[in-house]
């Protein structure tokens, strides 16, 4: 079991950066997929970025590639998101998430999940 904790979110303006830190807790938290992911009231969750155990290979969404960068910490277990040049359309509250195995679909199937820390870009 996993328990995930977000913190760094925040208001900015456009064109400014922030970073969002997840705190895993749990034996095993540093080898689990992780991902980050966004949610606008009344619109579906998408996701941003995930990041495979192990080796570390990244995945993004079109629309933050090349602004955002995940990491991970697997000696602290923390997860990271550095987003830079934001956009107000980044405006969402960001979740991280976490699960076993990052498989083919790595944007479905997130077994745990943090509260959320809310990020406006104005």
């Amino acid at each position: 079991h996993v328990q995930l904790v977000e913190s760094g979110g925040g208001s900015v303006q456009a064109g400014g950066s922030l970073r969002l830190s997840c705190a895993a807790s749990g034996s095993t938290g540093n080898m689990y997929c992780m991902g980050w992911f966004r949610q606008v009231p009344g619109k579906e969750r998408e996701g941003v970025a995930v990041i495979y155990p192990g080796e570390g290979s990244t995945y993004y969404a079109d629309s933050v590639r090349g602004r955002f960068t995940i990491s991970r910490d697997n000696a602290a277990n923390t997860l990271t998101l550095h987003m830079n040049s934001l956009k107000p359309e980044d405006t969402a509250k960001y979740y991280c998430a976490a699960k076993r195995v990052c498989g083919s679909d790595i944007w479905s199937g997130y077994m745990y999940w943090g509260q959320g820390t809310q990020v406006t870009v104005s």
